[in-house]
Order: structure tokens, then sequence, then C-alpha cells
């Protein structure tokens, strides 16, 4: 049975509901969803004169899907700040868009059940393409009013420099703790 490279020998897959998400070297307070990282590359098929009833394949482009990031609405106005750079309703002729920095790399960290980071993902030249301010009111409804960004991006990886952590019980992480 294949282990974890690094220091812990930890045969289990690590859960996904705490991670950290970082841009303009900050934390984004209250990002409590975040979708799937998605690549494809293309399929192209070609074939050969020589011998057309044989078929061959190669990569072609490779395109990185749209993330969605989803927090409950609060008076932070970090998202919404974010999409007026793309397109500003207030901005006038011409001044719509700020093309200067509207761009950003954004950093996924994800953490293991004692908080220690395990993996972190850079996302490359980030830029929102959609944004949804409210989900649809409702009186009779008891649910929590989340915003979502949706953010094109030009490639992710996986940080190299981040190791696999000591294996912590949770008794050690709860004396760090205190």
């Amino acid at each position: 049975m294949n282990q974890v490279s690094g220091n812990a020998p930890r045969l289990d897959p690590y859960r996904d509901f705490k991670f950290r998400l970082k841009w303009d070297g900050r934390v984004v307070a209250g990002v409590s969803k975040v979708s799937r990282f998605r690549r494809t590359t293309e399929v192209i098929d070609r074939r050969e004169a020589s011998a057309p009833s044989v078929g061959y394949t190669s990569p072609g482009r490779t395109r990185f899907d749209p993330i969605t990031l989803e927090r409950g609405v609060t008076h932070d106005t970090e998202f919404e700040r974010w999409t007026n750079k793309v397109w500003n309703l207030g901005g006038g002729l011409h001044t719509e868009v700020s093309i200067k920095d509207f761009r950003k790399d954004l950093t996924l960290e994800v953490h293991d059940e004692t908080g220690q980071v395990v993996a972190a993902y850079r996302l490359f030249r980030c830029w929102p393409s959609g944004f949804e301010a409210l989900p649809e009111p409702d009186a009779a409804g008891g649910a929590v009013a989340f915003e979502s960004l949706t953010i094109e991006n030009e490639g992710w990886e996986r940080s190299a420099a981040t190791i696999a952590p000591e294996a912590r019980s949770f008794s050690e992480f709860a004396e760090e703790e205190v």
C-alpha cells in the first residue's frame, strides 16, 4: 500500500472541509465553498495519407474551467469590489473596465483535521466573470443568504513547497491551542 511522501505515514485521504483562500496577500473572509479545479485538454484526431484507416491522436489546447467561490452575505464587499474592476456601471464612457489590476493570483490552502496545511494550489491570472449578490429572497425560507463569485483562470498548479506534515493526535493539537 502506497503512503504519502513526506513525514506523515498517512493512509487516509484528507477531508475537504478545512481550507483557506487568499488573494492580495490576505485571507478572504467567510468563503465556505469552492468549486472543483478542473482542466481538460482537447484531443486532436489525425491520420496519415499512407494509412488512411488508422487514426492517431495528439494533445491540443488545454482549458481551465471557471471556479466558483461561495460565502454568506456580510458587510464585506470584497467580491463586489473585484467584480467592479471588470465592469463598473458608474464608471462612465470608456472607464467601465480597470485593465490595470483586475487580474489576481489566488492561493487555496487545504488543511488537515488538526489545522496543518497539507496542500496548496496557486491559481494564476484570475478575474471575475460572474457575481451573484443575493440568492432569490424567500420570506418563508430560513436559509442563510449566500453570494457567489465565478472566476476565470489561466491555470493552476499544486505547490511543491508543501510537504506532508508530522502526524499529530487531537490531544497534541489541543495542547498547542492552549
